[in-house]
């Protein structure tokens, strides 16, 4: 009886917990540009990549589609979302205000030890920056301002601010990998840090504001930088 019984707990915890699995590998992909925007994900071949049935691995893309990292598509399948530029603006002037909120809300509540594990991960970033290591410096950016929202403990601003980070995807390590934008997006959050640790609201906000508005400057540089390349390139071909 002990023995069934522990069976099926394996056997649930299996099941519960293999879509989560196979959502965060394949969330670590796409993140790290393993999997880029426009590719297919073939629902057989990543199941036998991570070891598992086809189950698990349809679960996570319904996962990945409503954080905003996939898209299905009738008939032709599922493919690592792919926004345009026009559509990238819209999402970063909402991400604006929703900063400029957390920078408020912050700023009246954090805790001491909270402003630690900020300080802690900027000392990290700023390592980052000395080696010119824009994957490395992605995924510390990326905690950072997840850190940011979890400590505003509000659950559904947590939520769609993921979804619209994740949305961003496509342009952020473009944009990140500009000469002089590693230093100059380091230094914002240091100020975003310092402005929330004194508990100056208006400044906190303001700042979170114009970080995000230097991000979405940052990503139409780079978008014109690799016009500009690509007309290059033709024009030597013609």
């Amino acid at each position: 009886m002990t023995t069934n019984r522990t069976m099926n707990t394996i056997a649930l915890v299996q099941k519960n917990s293999l879509p989560s699995l196979v959502q965060k590998e394949l969330e670590r992909m796409i993140l790290a540009g393993d999997l880029v925007a426009g590719d297919k994900l073939n629902e057989v071949s990543l199941a036998e990549m991570l070891g598992v049935s086809r189950g698990p691995v349809r679960e996570a893309f319904r996962a990945l589609e409503e954080a905003g990292l996939v898209q299905q598509e009738k008939n032709c399948g599922v493919f690592v979302r792919q926004i345009s530029v026009e559509e990238a603006d819209e999402i970063y002037e909402v991400r604006a205000a929703l900063d400029e909120l957390i920078g408020r809300k912050l700023a009246s509540i954090i805790k001491p030890v909270q402003v630690q594990e900020l300080r802690m991960l900027l000392e990290r970033m700023d390592g980052m920056v000395a080696l010119g290591d824009v994957d490395g410096y992605l995924k510390l950016n990326l905690s950072f301002h997840d850190a940011l929202v979890q400590f505003t403990a509000n659950k559904k601003l947590l939520h769609t601010y993921r979804r619209l980070v994740n949305e961003l995807n496509l342009f952020r390590r473009s944009a990140l990998a500009q000469k002089g934008s590693l230093p100059t997006s380091t230094t914002e959050h240091h100020q975003i840090v310092d402005a929330i640790a004194a508990g100056d609201a208006q400044a906190a906000g303001d700042i979170m504001r114009e970080h995000a508005v230097a991000g979405r400057n940052r990503m139409h540089k780079a978008q014109a930088q690799k016009t500009a390349a690509a007309e290059q390139i033709a024009l030597k071909s013609s």
